[in-house]
């Protein structure tokens, strides 16, 4: 078979060749890119201690390294590229100890969960989930600093790629993840008002969005000032939100557009390493397709591995 120089240099055969092969050299549309979607990864170190709360919980969390590098790997291998990878949440599971100075003198589950996703040959942009808190022992200020050390990272954040805008959400930062207060219930999600405010601000650019927070809508608090939540911002912004993702319930679900724009709920690399999303991003059309959306089992752990 030609390579693309041979070809070139052998004009009179090439338009034979190009005849039979007409989209041989065809450039990429370069108004499309490609990323993935994961979530609940829950890695855990030697310092773990068990068991959890089923056979099966106990049994998922010592693969989840390897559930995990499984999911790496493939994304890895694809072609087109995936240019960006997003972990909604959960990325290690539970803290081994309160005292921060701990997760600088030992190598723990936070520095292998690192490990894992700097081995994506593309960025690898994580959110907070329940598990990457420990409100009970150890202060959420201690969790963002660690996150900010050893991680990069921010409670929340934006990025934007190729005119496109994907939001980080944290949901445990309002009066229900505070300890001691009135409201306090871990069972769900609040942002804050600093938080909604900067929400607003991210979405009045008006630009295409993809939103993930970790827990899913329906467990995140409708109103927190007022009339003022969440909700009612993503229902407002559903013109220019492309899609919401979480994960938390380690199944898939589908709430299609009960919020607004669409709202899809992501299993868990912790059950099945083919636990992701692919997703194909067209900027001139502004629109997007879940390439892998046909294989998933819905309410349940599994989806069918993507063949690219």
């Amino acid at each position: 078979m030609m390579n693309r120089n041979q070809f070139l240099r052998v004009a009179g055969a090439g338009a034979a060749s190009l005849a039979i092969r007409p989209f041989a050299w065809a450039a990429p549309d370069s108004s499309k890119f490609y990323f993935a979607v994961i979530a609940d990864s829950h890695i855990i170190d030697s310092y773990y201690k068990g068991p959890e709360g089923s056979p099966e919980d106990t049994e998922s969390i010592f693969k989840t390294e390897e559930r995990l590098t499984s999911a790496r790997n493939l994304i890895n291998s694809l072609h087109p590229r995936m240019e960006k990878v997003f972990l909604v949440g959960d990325y290690f599971h539970n803290y081994p100890s309160p005292d921060i100075d701990f997760y600088f003198q030992n190598e723990t589950r936070v520095d292998k969960a690192k490990a894992l996703t700097d081995g994506f040959q593309m960025p690898c942009h994580a959110g907070f989930g329940n598990h990457d808190y420990a409100v009970n022992q150890v202060s959420r200020e201690n969790s963002h600093e660690l996150f900010r050390r050893k991680f990069g990272l921010k409670p929340y954040y934006s990025i934007e790629h190729r005119g496109w805008k994907f939001i980080h959400l944290n949901n445990f930062l309002g009066d229900t993840w505070a300890k001691g207060h009135a409201k306090f219930n871990p069972a769900v999600g609040s942002l804050g008002e600093e938080q909604l405010n900067w929400f607003e601000a991210e979405l009045r650019e008006n630009k295409p969005s993809f939103v993930f927070i970790h827990y899913p809508l329906t467990i995140v608090a409708t109103d927190e000032v007022k009339d003022y939540g969440v909700h009612r911002l993503i229902k407002q912004h559903r013109d220019s939100i492309q899609r919401v993702v979480s994960g938390h319930w380690h199944r898939w679900f589908e709430f299609g557009r009960s919020f607004g724009p669409q709202h899809l709920v992501i299993a868990a690399t912790r059950y099945d390493p083919n636990a992701y999303l692919i997703v194909e991003a067209d900027t001139k059309a502004v629109r997007h397709e879940l390439l892998n959306l046909g294989l998933v089992d819905w309410n349940t752990h599994y989806s069918k591995p993507y063949k690219g």
